[in-house]
């Protein structure tokens, strides 16, 4: 018996990718059937739906399954979840299709799996900037009323994304055919919830956190891991491998900097490095949501969340990303409730007075005092050529970095927000 957290949603993991015979012959059977183009955040989703990542679901969900996530934070039947997860295509595909269809869904030439269409809605722009208030509109000074829609379609990648979907949406089952190259590319650090569990299970480990990383690990990232094996069996440090907004380092050049930190700074019993396929929606507090529920598959039931977790610009509070875990529903049955609670660890920094890693809870010095520590902060810096504070980085890292950005033929204005720049700390 297992002394993991059970899967979300109560039915143990949900895989919908095929394997042997039985994929063989759904992808013979996929190249005869209409082909729909999807985009990249459909295919990272479809890669967890076949994986288990996104246990309960089996496909793509219902306008009654869209609606109720973005009001209620539950799927209709009432089990507990943050963000959509649907897919689109354009009118004329949709015109063309009819409930009951089989149909192939399909990124740059190869088919990642088909699906059986249950019904089919149109998403009017009045819908999508719905789902974008209500997905990606937070309490930062970029979400106030009368900023929001003046900033977000130029300055979310998130909006951009939803607002930037095809007229029509189709639900229904899926059946995966393919885990595209990242199990090749990524060999050894994508995992799936099976294998992460597994290796969990052969450590003994039951009380375990999750490292949420989409930039390069810092001291701040470094110190967060370290809180969380103080008090946990162990740590997952799980990057997203999946795609990013220009001028985010690609995940290669970030597992490069995770292994070195961990070989020379972690007990390496304590931590394992995995990586997973999804793309950032940059939805903040609703993300951070969306990262503990398919941390619990993966047999997570830490999700550390400390200052701007998912965040982008200034759209989203300081801690928001840890106040909605106070906020969400709790269903009566306990398998459709989130079962992955938060470890909230308040903003950390390198204090020079205090001569070490610390955090507004422990340092009663000033912000004058605090090398301010931040993904965004980072790659700014690395991108013009700027000096190092120091005790920002580890000098192992640093190197990696540095060398990825003097190799880069095109670069990224990078923008500040309040929070990477240190200037909203008091």
């Amino acid at each position: 018996m297992s002394k993991l957290v059970p899967p979300h949603g109560g039915k143990g993991l949900v895989c919908c990718l095929l394997h042997g015979n039985e994929l063989e012959a759904e992808k013979e059977k996929a190249q005869t059937l209409k082909k729909i183009q999807i985009s990249s955040r459909v295919k990272g989703d479809l890669i967890m739906l076949g994986i288990g990542g996104f246990s309960p679901l089996d496909g793509f969900m219902t306008r009654a399954d869209w609606k109720s996530v973005c009001e209620n934070f539950t799927l209709a039947d009432g089990t507990f979840w943050p963000v959509p997860v649907t897919c689109d295509c354009s009118r004329e595909d949709a015109e063309s299709i009819n409930v009951g269809d089989e149909i192939a869904l399909e990124y740059e030439g190869e088919i990642y799996a088909t699906m059986k269409v249950s019904e089919k809605y149109e998403m009017t722009e009045a819908d999508k900037k719905w789902e974008c208030e209500k997905v990606f509109k937070g309490e930062g000074e970029d979400s106030a009323d009368d900023k929001f829609w003046k900033v977000a379609l130029d300055d979310h990648p998130g909006v951009q994304m939803v607002m930037g979907q095809k007229e029509f949406n189709l639900a229904g089952p899926v059946k995966v055919l393919s885990e595209g190259d990242f199990p090749t590319k990524f060999k050894g650090i994508y995992k799936t919830p099976t294998e992460v569990r597994a290796m969990f299970e052969e450590r003994g480990w039951k009380n375990v956190a999750a490292l949420q990383l989409r930039n390069p690990m810092h001291r701040s990232h470094e110190f967060l891991a370290k809180i969380a094996i103080e008090v946990c069996d162990g740590v997952l440090i799980h990057s997203l491998i999946g795609s990013l907004k220009p001028g985010d380092i690609p995940a290669d050049v970030r597992v490069k900097c995770i292994d070195t930190l961990i070989e020379h700074y972690f007990v390496k019993d304590n931590v394992i490095q995995a990586g997973y396929p999804l793309d950032m929606r940059y939805a903040g507090p609703r993300e951070a949501l969306l990262h503990a529920t398919f941390r619990q598959n993966y047999g997570v039931n830490r999700m550390i969340i400390g200052r701007d977790h998912a965040g982008v610009g200034d759209f989203y509070g300081l801690f928001e990303a840890q106040e909605i875990f106070d906020r969400i529903p709790q269903p009566a049955d306990p398998g459709k409730r989130l079962l992955c609670e938060p470890l909230k660890i308040d903003w950390t920094f390198y204090c020079y007075k205090c001569d070490g890693m610390a955090s507004l809870r422990t340092c009663p010095h000033t912000k004058e005092d605090r090398v301010i520590l931040s993904g965004t902060k980072l790659r700014k810096a690395l991108s013009e050529g700027a000096e190092i504070p120091d005790h920002f980085g580890r000098d192992e890292v640093l190197a990696i970095l540095r060398d990825y950005y003097e190799n880069l033929t095109e670069k990224v204005e990078i923008k500040m927000q309040g929070a990477a720049s240190g200037d909203a700390m008091k």
